[in-house]
């Protein structure tokens, strides 16, 4: 079994085990490795092409260059119901009513959910030495060829060489 595979089920596991808002988990995860790596790496340099967007190319390589790609989710998120407003509406949003690069809208405090779940993945990467770069550009692309079921998605590229590729890019 490959080292990289052992420290992405364990990316997996804080993910899993991060706090959540109102102890409620929304949050999926899956491990991308092997061929679907050359290929979520091919469709990120397409999509960048097709829409226009930048810096898809550069992180499709990096993709490409990795041994594993941990993405982290959410699926089906409920709002918290606190009527908080850091969505920017008065009332709890209506989750989910729009569809692009990810469904949206979401709750505020479930990004957060997310966003600490990332973070929490990417520490444990870094205490195993793990090169990682938590990426926004993996995410639509995985979402749109059906390589995790979820809403919003990110992505945590993994490598291990003298140097990170994913850095002085």
């Amino acid at each position: 079994m490959n080292q990289l595979h052992i420290v992405a089920e364990l990316m997996a596991l804080s993910a899993r085990t991060a706090p959540k808002g109102a102890g409620m988990d929304f949050i999926v995860t899956e491990i991308v490795e092997g061929d679907d790596l050359a290929v979520l790496g091919q469709k990120m340099i397409e999509f960048g092409e097709r829409t226009g967007k930048k810096l898809f190319d550069r992180d499709g390589r990096n993709v490409m260059a990795s041994a594993a790609v941990l993405l982290i989710g959410l699926k089906d998120a409920k709002d918290v119901g606190l009527n908080c407003g850091a969505c920017g509406a008065e009332k709890c949003i209506k989750i989910n009513t729009f569809d692009g690069e990810f469904k949206g809208p979401q709750c505020s405090l479930r990004m957060l959910d997310m966003g600490i779940a990332l973070g929490s993945a990417a520490k444990t990467a870094s205490l195993l030495n793990a090169d990682n770069r938590i990426t926004y550009r993996i995410g639509p692309v995985a979402r749109e060829m059906g390589l995790i079921d979820a809403d919003v998605v990110m992505g945590i590229p993994l490598s291990a060489t003298g140097k990170s590729i994913y850095f002085d890019r």
